[in-house]
C-alpha cells in the first residue's frame, strides 16, 4: 500500500532481496564526531549481515569496528521516477576467526582496490529498514 507520500514501506525480506541485487552501498559512520559516508562494494552473508573488504590497517576498520553504523544501498530509475531504498543499522565487527575468514576469503566480498592483507567487516543486520517509490507522475513531468 503506498503512503500519500508515495513511498511504500518494505519488510525485512523485501529489503534483504533488493540488497542483495546491487553491488555498492554506504556505509554511514562518526568520524572526529562528524557524520561520514564512504561507498563501498559489499556482499550479504547467510545470516543477513553485510559483509566488507577493506584492508587492514584502513581508517574505515579503526573507525567503525565495534561500533554502531548505518549501512544503506538503494536503486533508483529517474524516467520512471522509481526506486527504493535500504538501511541495514547493526554493529560492525572486524572478522577475526580463523575459519569465518578463511570462508570469507573464499565466498565473501572482494574489494575493488589492491589489498596485501585484506580484512572482513561484518556490520550486524540489526533493524533493517526499507521504502520504495512507486513510479509517481511529478507536477513538472509533461505528458506524452
Amino acid at each position: 500500500m503506498l503512503q500519500n507520500d508515495g513511498f511504500r514501506a518494505l519488510d525485512r525480506q523485501e529489503c534483504l532481496r533488493l540488497l542483495a541485487k546491487v553491488p555498492v552501498g554506504r556505509v554511514v559512520y562518526t568520524r572526529h564526531a562528524l557524520p561520514a559516508v564512504l561507498p563501498v562494494n559489499f556482499s550479504l552473508d547467510a545470516d543477513a549481515s553485510v559483509l566488507l573488504c577493506t584492508a587492514q590497517g584502513s581508517d574505515l576498520v579503526r573507525a567503525i569496528d565495534g561500533v554502531v553504523v548505518a549501512f544503506e544501498a538503494d536503486e533508483f530509475d529517474d524516467e520512471t521516477r522509481s526506486g527504493w531504498s535500504v538501511v541495514v543499522t547493526g554493529r560492525a565487527t572486524v572478522v577475526t576467526d580463523p575459519a569465518e575468514h578463511a570462508r570469507l576469503s573464499q565466498a565473501g566480498p572482494r574489494s575493488w582496490m589492491p589489498l596485501g592483507d585484506p580484512v572482513f567487516l561484518r556490520i550486524e543486520s540489526e533493524m533493517v529498514t526499507g521504502r520504495e517509490l512507486g513510479g509517481a507522475r511529478g507536477p513538472h513531468q509533461g505528458v506524452s
